[in-house]
């Protein structure tokens, strides 16, 4: 699978597109735009993901990061993504036609694995606004994140600077160290809006 070339004026439709979805749903959205291409190579080189079998994608808002997965997966993998807004969902098979994507909450994940005949998966790679969610929305997702998760398998989501301070992000950064033994972060991407880094945690 490849990429469908964007054009500029395409580009700017997405954006905006992506804007009016924030204003829309402030906290199911969690950014005023789609994460930069540095952002994007980073989180899906960190994944690692020519050496998987099964990777799923929790929130594939306008499809920037699910054209990268699907650029880097080998052809035999197993990829989905998860989107559980339709205009967004639409967005990503416009930027990603052959890439499939669901419309869902992620916390349906294992039911999509089994109807592509897998019990658990490798990688996850979430776009999710965490520090958006109350603290039972972030224990049901973060429980479907283990439940499904493989045994050595690696979860990656990227946190906005500007919110660290939000006690919902410091909540789920206490959660990511009570569920996984290794849990690491990237260096920020300033060049980002608004400058983000990456969450890196592998289930043993």
């Amino acid at each position: 699978m490849r990429r469908q070339n964007i054009s500029a004026e395409n580009e700017l439709e997405v954006n905006l597109k992506f804007l009016t979805q924030f204003l829309i749903h402030p906290t199911k959205i969690g950014a005023i735009a789609p994460s930069n291409n540095k952002l994007c190579d980073m989180i899906t080189d960190m994944a690692e993901l020519d050496k998987i079998s099964t990777v799923i994608e929790f929130g594939s808002g306008t499809g920037v990061i699910t054209e990268k997965i699907v650029n880097k997966v080998s052809k035999d993998t197993t990829f989905f993504a998860m989107e559980i807004n339709e205009t967004l969902v639409e967005a990503t098979k416009n930027r990603c036609p052959d890439a499939t994507v669901y419309l869902s909450s992620a916390s349906d994940a294992k039911k999509y694995l089994e109807i592509h005949g897998e019990n658990g998966c490798d990688r996850i790679i979430s776009s999710l606004p965490w520090s958006t969610f109350s603290d039972n929305l972030q224990d049901d997702l973060m429980e479907t994140v283990m439940d499904v998760l493989n045994p050595g398998g690696k979860f990656l989501t990227y946190a906005y600077v500007p919110g660290l301070v939000f006690p919902s992000a410091i909540r789920f950064r206490k959660k990511l160290n009570e569920k996984f033994d290794k849990v690491s972060r990237s260096k920020i991407v300033w060049t980002n809006f608004p400058p983000a880094f990456i969450y890196y945690a592998e289930k043993t």
